[in-house]
């Protein structure tokens, strides 16, 4: 209902030279002398646009928050970030649900599974979403879906009820998608892999926050200060906070941004100024691409590794290393906190290879990153002190963030019609990834052989950039460029006018 509200508070269009209010994306006409109407006033932004690529944004200005653009960047990586922080709220409290419930090694692990496979199938719904309806309302949608089972924690009983839990709760990681296409729609092709890679490494954060303030804050603080040292009591109602605070961020968001520059879609629409799309034919231009699977299970090979590592990190030093849960979750925190810089510096990386040696640069510089994140993960099984492996996790993590920031640099010239299901395909592969990893932790007796595995179907997915193939761009061994220096590569809303409309929806909005 608050979402409904917001949507039609701000279709309410301004009455003629009505003053607008700094931040404003709407448009004032104005007459003339003759009293005909002229085109609406070009309009001014904060940042520098680009208006042959539907005024999106050619340069960052990180301290600002203004709208539309800064507004939306940074509500993308929050987003992300408290969805993460929901969606592994539970992870580093594991030893002790394990302990409560009598669970078994193999049953956490497939709590850990389920975790992450609801997953997969929200992604790939949310990419044609996204380009039907925008990202803010979808993004509002999910953090208040997730947020109300991650509040019913502690009503868990048994395996079963984790396994429903946990799977409900893995809604949350669908906002990856919306996170990427926001920030594709506000950013040019210039910057989009830079943009691209912060608000999607700053939300990836949330994952070493959650170690650190749920395992080593929160919860000795419920059970020593709340609750007199009773562990389960703890856990039970440690959850409630990330909850309240992602249903809070959800009802900001929607109320007080936009979906693109130039406005919200659903106005847009109205006034005729962007076409009805069918999110199914958006899906479908997007799952013929056959560079799309590629980045799939690209993706699934960096960001499906870092799912892994924050389900079992903590309870792999834990068990290892005989730390206590404590010290093991602000060891595990590292992992996440890496993404602070790492995953933008993929994508920054990618930004100057593309400028110095086309998309096959950003081809190279992906390869490149996948290869040595397997490596590192190989070392890092295979080290038996404390301190080496604290330095391998750091070392392996700033590749596996990185492969990262370069996978989302490429997605956005994948098929520029239908961007956002491009992105939630790819996106998939990341919890795709994750299941499949949790299956050789599941199953493989000896843990260090789980990663051995990891690192092999790492370094191999490595080499399958050979064959991606972007149209218009040369590949590492096929293609070549285009003589069009200048071509446009990512969607604005003109460009959606080649996608299939929904007939169902479309209006006869143009009256020339």
């Amino acid at each position: 209902t608050i979402m409904a509200a917001a949507e039609e508070q701000q279709e309410e269009e301004p009455s003629s030279g009505e003053e607008l209010e700094e931040g404003s994306i709407q448009l004032v006409e104005e007459k003339q002398d003759d009293g005909h109407e002229e085109e609406p006033n070009k309009k001014q932004f904060y940042v520098a646009v680009d208006p042959d690529q539907g005024n999106k944004a050619t340069e960052l200005k990180i301290c600002s928050v203004r709208r539309p653009h800064m507004r939306a960047f940074h509500y993308s990586w929050w987003c992300f970030f408290i969805a993460f922080f929901i969606w592994f709220s539970i992870a580093p409290l594991l030893p002790e649900v394990r302990e409560t419930l009598k669970l078994s090694k193999q049953d956490i692990w497939t709590t850990n599974i389920v975790a992450v496979t609801g997953d997969i199938f929200m992604r790939f719904v949310f990419g044609a979403v996204c380009d039907k309806f925008g990202a803010r309302l979808p993004m509002g949608f999910v953090l208040i879906a997730a947020s109300i089972p991650t509040a019913m924690t502690g009503l868990v009983n048994s395996l079963t009820g984790l396994i429903f839990l946990r799977l409900f709760i893995g809604i949350a990681g669908s906002s990856f998608v919306m996170c990427q296409c926001w920030s594709t729609r506000m950013f040019s092709k210039d910057i989009v892999g830079i943009a691209n890679g912060l608000v999607g490494g700053w939300g990836n954060v949330g994952g070493g926050v959650t170690q650190i303030v749920m395992g080593t804050f929160l919860f000795p603080l419920f059970r020593d200060i709340f609750y007199d040292g009773d562990s389960e009591k703890a856990w039970r109602t440690v959850c409630v906070v990330p909850a309240v605070v992602a249903f809070t961020t959800a009802l900001i968001v929607v109320n007080t941004s936009e979906d693109c520059p130039d406005g919200n879609y659903r106005q847009l629409k109205k006034l005729g100024r962007m076409p009805q799309i069918s999110a199914s034919a958006s899906f479908r231009g997007a799952s013929v691409d056959f560079n799309t699977w590629l980045l799939y299970i690209q993706y699934g090979c960096c960001f499906g590794v870092e799912l892994t590592m924050n389900n079992s990190a903590t309870s792999y030093f834990v068990e290892e290393y005989q730390l206590s849960t404590e010290s093991a979750a602000a060891i595990a925190s590292i992992f996440g906190f890496m993404n602070i810089f790492a995953r933008g510096l993929g994508g920054f990386t990618s930004d100057k290879f593309m400028d110095r040696f086309g998309m096959r640069g950003r081809i190279f510089w992906q390869m490149t990153t996948l290869i040595l994140e397997g490596v590192c993960i190989a070392l890092f099984a295979s080290v038996n002190t404390l301190w080496a492996a604290i330095l391998l996790l750091t070392v392996f993590s700033v590749f596996v963030q990185a492969a990262e920031g370069s996978t989302y640099g490429i997605v956005p010239y994948v098929n520029p019609s239908a961007p956002g299901a491009v992105a939630g395909i790819v996106g998939a592969g990341g919890p795709s990834g994750a299941v499949a990893f949790g299956f050789g932790f599941r199953e493989l007796s000896n843990v260090k052989h789980a990663y051995y595995l990891m690192s092999a179907l790492v370094i191999f997915s490595g080499f399958l950039g050979f064959f991606i193939k972007i149209k218009g761009h040369a590949g590492i061994l096929f293609g070549r460029n285009d003589d069009e220096e200048d071509r446009l590569t990512l969607a604005t809303p003109d460009m959606m006018k080649d996608v299939e409309v929904d007939e169902e929806d479309e209006e006869p909005n143009n009256k020339d």
